[in-house]
């Protein structure tokens, strides 16, 4: 539950302690809780780790932010995240693992994209 939910949830409850809360507050409060005027939007996020590990250093990236492909900034220490795992901190979730059968046969040869984790956030 976000800030604004809170804020929200807390004022109905003391509107009803009160005695004053009516159907329009309600109705309008509930309406801020689930955001039915602001549908959510999802972004995807593509990152390409050295290893199948979330804390292994990320080698690419792709984001999908308002319907738009953004490969970040070309130099890869500005990226916003240089693990999968600073990336799930920052409130992604993961919804794909790397595919086993992508990965590098062997260190001389490199087969598929290697280690790619797929993440989304909804805003």
């Amino acid at each position: 539950m976000t800030e604004t939910q809170k804020e929200t949830t807390e004022v109905l409850v003391t509107e009803l302690q009160q005695g004053t809360l009516t159907e329009a507050s309600l109705r309008v409060g509930i309406a801020d809780i689930v955001g039915t005027d602001n549908p959510k939007r999802q972004d995807v996020l593509y990152l390409q780790a050295v290893t199948t590990s979330p804390g292994a250093a990320v080698v690419g990236m792709l984001l999908i932010k308002d319907g738009e492909l953004r490969e970040g900034p070309p130099n890869p220490d500005d990226w916003p995240y240089q693990t999968v795992l600073d990336a799930v901190r920052d409130g992604w979730r993961i919804i794909s693992f790397p595919n086993m059968a992508l990965l590098a046969v062997d260190e001389k040869e490199f087969y598929g994209l290697g280690a790619e984790f797929i993440l989304e956030r909804w805003r």
